[in-house]
């Protein structure tokens, strides 16, 4: 057991399902309330299980006030529609302008960095990239 050896079975399982935290019973509400006809709940307006509905019916009905107060913009359509989304239609690969280095081979940028008159034509769209974005 988790207790250790000094503790028997019957006394673990009472030291178990107790909680200090718990309130007495004679204590609780429900005992004063005993005998009562509602509970103290009322009997017009009675204790029933959902009386405004289940999680956010309403929301166009009988609780229209609090969803235009405190959630506006929560029925109806924004936008255009597209069917048939491709996820990955818009991504375009970039690369920055300090980077473009890193495509050529090292004896190539050897090679033009003595050569300055002339500078080489790097195909960006071979490596994979479509987009050369500025640095800063």
């Amino acid at each position: 057991l988790a207790q250790g050896p000094s503790v028997t079975p019957a006394a673990f399982l009472f030291l178990a399902h107790t909680r200090s935290d718990a309130m007495t019973a004679r204590f609780k509400k429900s005992r004063h309330l005993r005998g009562q006809i509602s509970n103290g709940r009322g009997r017009i307006g009675k204790h029933r299980k959902h009386p405004g509905g289940c999680g956010n019916s309403g929301g166009q009905h009988h609780h229209r006030i609090n969803f235009d107060k405190y959630h506006p913009g929560y029925f109806g359509k924004v936008g255009m529609r597209n069917f048939h989304v491709i996820k990955h239609g818009k991504v375009i690969p970039i690369i920055n302008v300090d980077k473009l280095w890193s495509l050529v081979t090292e004896q190539t940028r050897v090679y033009y960095k003595e050569n300055t008159e002339k500078a080489p034509i790097i195909d960006v769209v071979r490596h994979g990239f479509m987009k050369v974005t500025g640095k800063g």
